[in-house]
């Protein structure tokens, strides 16, 4: 007569860890299984508040992320991520290059400077030629030809003195050359309230640009802009930490970027 073998009578080995490389079994039991979640939870949270938000975004909401230096390697990526956005949504309709658009801002400048300069003599020349005209006629170019010679050289003898008198002011003075893609930081450390005078130029040719701050586990964008050729300002420490500016070379051949800083900091943090 044959017999049928039960399996779940058969008699169960225990496990045991008598011997080397032999692991004792553990009992899973609900207590365990929670403790090890909330375990596991607690170190993510911790890993997204101190190094992923900061790395990723430049928000460092626990202080860590600066002190590891993962918070300006966020704020590099969320700069780097508008400038793209920018890019991608700005009109294509744009037919003239970053230089031309440069020349021409700084033509309008020297003419704006000229017309400052010679502005009251010319709106005189109008109202006393036509009589002179009218008089005698074979004469009347001879007395312009000297007012014209008289009111040239009035330009050349201001914009030095001008030039002189605000070079003498500054505190700090950076260059630095960009090639295509390439960014740079330079910061100002500075109290709350503080204000810093600036002046910087990107001598002929366009950069992107973010003036910004951190310190403290606060971060702050005052400003942006884009193939921008130089701005000149105040800036007020919002509060204590570091305060300045990054730029980026957009354009498709190196870029000098001229730094002038005074006023109230402590210290220029240049590359």
């Amino acid at each position: 007569m044959q017999k049928n073998f039960d399996v779940s009578r058969a008699p169960q080995t225990p496990l045991r860890a008598d011997r080397p490389g032999q692991v004792r079994g553990v009992e899973a039991t609900p207590g365990g299984l929670i403790r090890s979640t909330v375990i596991t939870g607690t170190c993510a949270v911790a890993m997204l508040g101190i190094v992923y938000m900061p790395a990723e975004y430049g928000i460092d909401p626990t202080g860590f992320g600066a002190i590891l230096g993962l918070t300006e390697m966020g704020q590099i990526k969320q700069q780097l991520s508008a400038e793209d956005a920018a890019d991608a949504a700005a009109p294509r309709t744009v037919a003239l290059d970053p230089a031309t658009l440069a020349r021409l801002d700084k033509i309008k400048g020297q003419l704006a400077s000229i017309s400052a300069v010679i502005g009251a003599p010319a709106a005189v020349f109008p109202v006393s030629q036509p009589p002179a005209i009218a008089a005698e006629p074979a004469s009347a170019p001879a007395p312009a030809a000297p007012a014209a010679i008289e009111a040239a050289p009035i330009t050349p003898a201001i914009e030095p003195a001008v030039a002189e008198a605000t070079a003498s002011d500054w505190r700090n003075e950076v260059s630095y050359t960009l090639t295509p893609g390439e960014g740079i930081e330079v910061k100002l450390v500075m109290q709350e309230g503080q204000i810093a005078r600036f002046e910087w130029s990107a001598n002929g040719s366009v950069v992107n640009y973010e003036t910004h701050g951190d310190g403290s586990g606060q971060n702050i964008s005052y400003e942006q802009g884009r193939a921008v050729p130089e701005q000149a300002g105040e800036l007020v420490a919002a509060f204590t930490g570091n305060h300045g500016w990054f730029w980026r070379n957009r354009t498709e051949a190196p870029v000098t970027v001229t730094l002038r800083t005074a006023g109230d900091y402590s210290e220029l943090k240049a590359p």
